[in-house]
């Protein structure tokens, strides 16, 4: 498996905070069977001062730890870049950077607020040559007041990354209720650890890997932690990869369940005071 969102590197934000949680990270995640993790700490102007050379820099050095402690697990750059004035020119300029210097850049938007002009932001991303990988919307308190924009963005060539805990319960009844809906309406590329650290937030990403293979089958399940980001790594175009699968549930249809959470289910979408319903019967789902 490739781990394309992590906060492996040590003190840069809020992420690992020394080497020794650095080395344990990276532990777990290779008795799980990941092979490559980005390094994405966050970049986020006034709180996260990141810049391109710096996280190169401490990639390399994070490198060489894990080599001398024999860790076999591969290293590439990336950033959690926030959403922000003069995107592209800091992408140009290597102040912000892509996924393993490709065309694939991780984009993350303000938890709590929708962003104005969301649309225009990603489309001058995408006329730039950039292909853009929305993080974790599955977490965003506005995803229900703006759900059809984000599938909008998906049919204009926007890519999204769901958090593998977000699969299992580990962010909440409504996380969960919106990221097995995006999933089984196509629109999830990738799934991530987004590990920060090696309790709460550790990498689990093979967890979150059998959830969705449950689900949706084994075969969609390595495109979403293998195939894509393979490509990724390789730059491949988004073309010339596996779309995302459909699933049975989507246009709200009644999709079989298995036997102990009850019977057949209905992926229906909600109002905002039906979530914690819907969402009490998909966590059963995947017990």
């Amino acid at each position: 498996m490739i781990d394309l969102h992590c906060h492996l590197l040590p003190g840069l934000d809020d992420g690992a905070p020394n080497l020794a949680t650095a080395l344990t990270m990276a532990r777990q995640a290779v008795e799980q069977g990941v092979t490559h993790v980005a390094c994405t700490p966050h970049i986020l102007p006034g709180v996260y001062h990141n810049r391109g050379p710096g996280i190169r820099n401490a990639t390399r050095s994070l490198q060489d730890a894990l080599d001398h402690e024999g860790i076999p697990l591969q290293l590439v750059t990336g950033a959690d870049v926030h959403m922000a004035p003069n995107f592209v020119a800091g992408l140009k300029s290597g102040e912000l950077l892509t996924l393993a210097d490709s065309r694939y850049v991780l984009v993350e938007p303000p938890h709590n607020v929708a962003p104005p002009r969301l649309e225009q932001f990603f489309f001058n991303l995408m006329t730039a040559g950039y292909v853009p990988v929305l993080t974790h919307p599955e977490r965003l308190s506005w995803i229900l007041s703006r759900y059809e924009i984000i599938k909008k963005l998906v049919q204009s060539g926007v890519w999204i990354q769901v958090t593998a805990g977000s699969f299992t319960g580990a962010f909440g009844r409504t996380t969960l209720y919106w990221a097995v809906q995006l999933l089984d309406e196509g629109c999830v590329h990738l799934i991530a650890s987004d590990a920060h650290d090696a309790e709460r937030r550790p990498p689990n990403l093979a967890a979150g890997c059998d959830a969705v293979a449950k689900r949706i089958g084994a075969q969609e399940a390595e495109h979403l932690v293998f195939t894509r980001p393979m490509g990724i790594l390789k730059d491949q175009p988004p073309s010339s990869l596996p779309g995302p699968f459909r699933g049975a549930g989507a246009d709200g249809e009644s999709v079989e369940i298995p036997e102990s959470s009850g019977g057949r289910l209905d992926l229906g979408r909600p109002t905002a005071r039906g979530v914690r319903g819907f969402s009490d019967r998909l966590r059963r789902l995947f017990r």
